[in-house]
């Protein structure tokens, strides 16, 4: 059986239903059972534990062979120390205790989907905690698989999706930075079939698949894909970086809880502005992915309204 933790996130809905197609036994871990049970139905095993908590989890690895850890913060990329939600609790801290848990419960192949960009010396901690996480899933004898994404769009993303929803009820589209950072962006569907392959397919044991679309662009470039595949014609108004963080530090000082955590942060906009380029090199040489271009997958999904 196969155990997809963070399997009603973005990425990890995706991996749980390419698992489905290829009719594999499939159990999702998340925090709210009633939520997994809600999403699936009865087609998925539902196990509750939270990834931050080590001692929910020994339970959680019974009888799994394989874990595809894709546990993303809740409101990602805002961080909430106030309430636990950060890349070293949940990127770092939660995917060492899901190692250690799997490890003692004899799984056999640990996926973690980490990010492009991971390093021990990266200029941001995100990176560096991914990095962490890296480190401790191979140094732990267990068969390990890392794939790094780059940026990932889809049907449910809360970046490109609603960076683009502006510009159904505003005259522009607003956008810390000049636009010009380089993308790779992958459709979380080729995302998700190159999880798959990785966890599943012998040849990828105890390697790290960077993986991005197949077309290097600029932010901008993205945003007017979309719009044009929307029928809508709206100019990018670029704000400077520093005004961006300045309001998201403001914002971090909100109150909270039990006010709902804030929609932006500094952090926030330097992982919105930051390059996602990958190096496909392993990638398409072990799992020769199909990648779709841009504009077919926004083809998909976002329709002319």
């Amino acid at each position: 059986m196969i155990l997809v933790s963070g399997g009603t996130g973005f990425v990890g809905s995706a991996v749980v239903a390419e698992l489905l197609r290829r009719d594999q036994q499939v159990a999702v871990l998340g925090r709210d059972e009633a939520r997994i049970r809600r999403r699936y139905g009865n087609r998925v095993e539902a196990r509750a534990a939270d990834v931050r908590q080590p001692s929910t989890l020994p339970a959680a690895m019974t009888g799994i062979d394989i874990v595809i850890n894709a546990v993303q913060l809740p409101n990602s990329p805002i961080e909430s120390k106030r309430r636990g939600w950060t890349f070293e609790q949940v990127d770092y801290e939660g995917t060492r205790h899901q190692v250690d848990a799997a490890k003692a419960a004899g799984v056999r192949r640990f996926l973690y989907v980490s990010g492009v960009g991971a390093a021990p010396d990266a200029a941001r901690h995100w990176f560096r905690f991914k990095w962490q996480a890296e480190e401790h899933l191979r140094a732990s004898g267990i068969e390990w698989v890392v794939v790094r994404p780059s940026w990932a769009f889809g049907p449910g993303d809360h970046a490109l999706n609603r960076l683009l929803g502006f510009g159904r009820f505003l005259p522009f589209i607003p956008m810390f930075g000049d636009g010009q950072q380089a993308l790779q962006p992958i459709f979380v569907d080729d995302l998700a079939r190159i999880i798959a392959d990785a966890a599943l397919k012998p040849e990828a044991a105890n390697r790290v698949f960077e993986a991005g679309g197949p077309e290097t662009m600029t932010m901008d470039e993205v945003l007017k894909t979309g719009l044009d595949v929307m029928g809508k014609k709206r100019p990018i108004l670029h704000q400077p970086v520093f005004v961006g963080k300045a309001l998201g530090t403001l914002m971090s000082l909100l109150p909270s809880p039990p006010l709902p955590p804030p929609p932006l942060s500094a952090d926030a906009v330097d992982f919105i502005t930051w390059p996602a380029v990958a190096d496909k090199t392993d990638l398409e040489r072990v799992l020769q992915p199909r990648l779709t271009p841009v504009r077919q997958a926004l083809e998909t999904y976002l329709g002319r309204k």
